[in-house]
């Protein structure tokens, strides 16, 4: 008889509690009644190695092979996948979940959960990225992998009892790509909560002797946008001789070292920081002390119908957004973000010029971004429909 009453997070692309959009849904189904474990790879940026944080059971598996190239990556999602069977075999004998919460990328997990099903559990794919369109975003081809990564995509539909979309744009993907049903389809978005962001204030020796400083957060890989802000760097210093700008870029990623590479190529070392990995109050302190925030991701098909995490986050801090125009990036930030089209660099720089030079408008926009955040997407709100989720698919509640 499986025990009701216990989840199971399995989680591939990023471990927890750094994974956010994961934490918030453990603490959350924590905080409905669940007990609550996770699957997750091992952090290379920490040594907490701690197996219950907060109440809930972390197992961590060996990542010793990072994706970065293709056949890397194939390694490294072969490992993951040996490691979360094994862990969840090892569970499942002595605490039985009824429930496995699948998060991608990759989109693998469906044959963890299939023969669990037999058993009674159910799962639900939490739908982060759309892994055939990131390929592309990558590699720019859609080869033979492409379509294989179609394929598993599908069956990962296919096998899901739920699916979580993180926009409507996914769900979209999830009712037409995936043939789900409208109703086993539901819209969780990605949203910061606000009450667990600690207050911080801004340090203004993070500037050093610059008079501006434009914030950056996220993973550097190759599909995320670094090399444009590179671009943009280039222009403002070596073509518009803005010597007083800083830019600080936060977060690590398989693209690092190649950036630092090139920044120092275009002799903008001085005036765009790498701060690699930092822990979260230095973070908030960075991005508060920023006068904007950006998201350099150009516009394709994966960013179009994807929601950053990033820009949620400066909403929060109330930050003044410039980000190339997507259709879902442009539905989350609204008037708090300044969205240039035809990922034009040029204009994306001039945009983060004009604006420095009016902090009456940055005000506004901050102020606009923070009452979306609160009125709308927080994720006290999102959590709701999450705990309608686990509610309706989980035996005896």
């Amino acid at each position: 008889m499986v025990k009701r009453r216990h989840i199971l997070f399995i989680v591939e692309n990023n471990p927890v509690p750094f994974d956010r959009r994961v934490w918030h849904e453990a603490c959350s189904a924590r905080d409905f009644g669940y007990e609550v474990s996770v699957i997750c790879p091992a952090d290379r940026r920490s040594y907490d190695h701690r197996r219950l944080i907060d109440g809930i059971r972390i197992y961590r598996h060996p990542c010793p092979i990072e994706g970065l190239n293709r056949w890397a990556m194939v390694l490294e999602y072969l490992n993951a996948f040996f490691w979360e069977f094994l862990l969840a075999a090892g569970l499942f004998l002595k605490r039985p979940f009824s429930l496995i919460h699948g998060a991608n990328p990759p989109d693998h997990v469906f044959l963890i959960a299939s023969p669990f099903k037999l058993a009674g559990v159910k799962y639900v794919f939490d739908h982060h990225d759309l892994t055939p369109e990131t390929y592309v975003a990558k590699y720019g081809e859609k080869s033979l992998v492409y379509r294989i990564l179609l394929w598993i995509e599908r069956l990962s539909f296919k096998t899901a009892n739920i699916v979580i979309s993180t926009n409507e744009s996914y769900k979209e993907v999830a009712l037409k790509r995936g043939g789900k049903s409208d109703r086993d389809v539901v819209v969780v978005r990605n949203g910061p909560d606000i009450s667990m962001v600690p207050s911080a204030l801004p340090r203004p020796e993070l500037r050093g002797e610059f008079r501006h400083l434009i914030g950056y957060v996220g993973v550097i890989g190759k599909q995320d946008g670094i090399e444009n802000l590179l671009s943009v760097a280039d222009y403002i210093v070596n073509q518009k001789r803005r010597l007083d700008i800083k830019f600080a870029v936060v977060g690590t990623g398989p693209n690092l070292k190649n950036l630092i590479r090139d920044a120092q190529a275009m002799a903008l070392d001085r005036y765009v920081h790498f701060f690699g990995f930092v822990p979260e109050k230095l973070l908030l302190e960075i991005l508060s002390a920023s006068d904007i925030c950006v998201n350099p991701e150009f516009r394709n098909e994966f960013t179009d119908r994807s929601t950053m995490i990033k820009i949620m986050e400066y909403m929060a801090l109330k930050k003044p957004i410039v980000q190339f125009r997507t259709m879902e990036g442009e539905f989350t930030a609204g008037d708090a973000a300044i969205s240039i089209k035809d990922n034009d660099i040029v204009q994306f720089a001039e945009a983060i010029l004009d604006l420095l030079e009016d902090p009456a408008r940055r005000a506004r926009m901050g102020e606009v971004g923070r009452q979306r955040i609160e009125g709308q997407l927080s994720w006290p709100i999102q959590a709701e429909k999450l705990r309608a989720v686990y509610d309706r698919i989980i035996p005896g509640r």
